[in-house]
């Protein structure tokens, strides 16, 4: 048979229009509901009494970058909704023998499978662009709304943090309170050829700007091998390569970054040796994974359903539906486990694919030939 190298057919086009049409009218849909429902939980906030939030505020800071947040948080189930659409339109044609007949005439599944690849290869660029580049700066508008309008969530202060902040020199705080700018117990420990080398404390220690801080009471101890040298002030203005953003971090945070910007501040968390990275290390890789993800719904529907099978295509809706709610779900598990530290975060987030992926090879070969 003649070789039709990458030229859409009628049926390949027909395919593509239903699986990305069922995806944006999914999305459009759920959105349109979605903002009608958070409008009515924050309308106190929007013009309720006490109300601060401008008309051009609600609009253009905070759902216009609201939408594209909720359309990349809920892409999966997008996906999903979409892959079902297929698996209903692909179980007709298996039902009706047509895709029998198609295989039969020299169409090779594989080539079969073209249109859902182009389809899902469409959707996950778009979603990797706007995710990696587009919604994170969006995202910084959006927090900054919310944070001054409705709720403030940013985080004022933290406990028991330590952090290198130079090769062999470890800073402590017990506690800082970012609204007096003031950190209580702080240390500094300086090592060399691993033994301490110094060691300054202090009652408190006070953030200026950039990395510029000031200690207040504070005692230096300088170790000789067997002797000790004791300087003592009450204030010392100096420069520390660290500032509070380093360890005050909230949730939300790893959303208004890039992946350039994750990939810088995940490698210098890990050289400072701070245990908060979880957070972002999933989000790095989990903007990854999302691609991969796309393939794997898309290929588990179209496989799925290609075969006629005696429960017709309400057995084949009922088996996609759970194998791609399960993804989803598994998928949360895994993560909520690489936040509480007992995986790491890559292995969290790629377990599902790697799992999902064998799932997706059993039934592309099971499928007709």
């Amino acid at each position: 048979m003649r070789k039709d190298g990458f030229r859409l057919t009628r049926i390949d086009r027909y395919i593509i229009r239903k699986f990305l049409g069922t995806y944006i009218f999914t999305i459009l849909l759920v959105i349109a509901i979605t903002v009608v429902f958070d409008f009515n939980e924050k309308i106190d906030h929007f013009i309720g009494p006490n109300a601060t939030a401008t008309t051009h505020g609600i609009i253009f800071d905070y759902y216009l970058n609201f939408i594209p947040y909720f359309s990349n948080l809920f892409s999966p189930l997008f996906v999903f909704i979409a892959v079902i659409t297929v698996i209903f339109f692909t179980s007709q044609l298996a039902d009706r023998s047509e895709i029998i007949a198609m295989l039969a005439s020299g169409i090779s599944f594989r080539r079969l499978m073209r249109p859902y690849l182009i389809s899902a290869t469409i959707i996950a660029s778009a979603n990797y662009v706007l995710n990696a580049y587009i919604i994170p700066p969006a995202n910084v508008i959006r927090i900054d709304f919310q944070n001054t309008h409705i709720r403030d969530k940013k985080v004022s202060s933290a406990r028991n943090i330590q952090l290198e902040i130079e090769p062999d020199v470890f800073a402590y705080f017990d506690r800082y309170d970012a609204s007096s700018s003031m950190g209580y117990r702080f240390s500094i420990d300086k090592f060399k050829d691993k033994e301490l080398a110094s060691r300054l404390t202090a009652q408190s220690i006070k953030y200026d700007s950039l990395y510029t801080w000031t200690i207040i009471d504070y005692v230096i101890r300088d170790f000789d091998g067997m002797r000790e040298r004791i300087s003592a002030g009450t204030r010392k203005d100096t420069t520390l390569t660290f500032m509070p953003s380093d360890f005050l971090v909230s949730e939300s945070d790893c959303e208004t970054m890039t992946m350039p910007q994750l990939a810088r501040h995940i490698k210098r968390q890990k050289e400072r040796r701070l245990a908060n990275i979880q957070l972002f290390e999933i989000e790095y890789h989990l903007r990854i994974a999302t691609i991969m993800s796309f393939f794997i719904l898309t290929l588990i529907g179209a496989s799925l359903s290609s075969r006629k099978m005696k429960g017709g295509m309400g057995l084949n809706i009922g088996i996609g539906f759970a194998l791609s709610f399960s993804y989803i779900l598994f998928s949360k598990i895994t993560s909520t486990f690489a936040i509480s530290g007992y995986v790491s975060p890559m292995v969290a987030v790629w377990i599902p694919n790697i799992l999902y992926l064998f799932i997706t090879i059993f039934l592309y070969r099971k499928a007709p030939r």
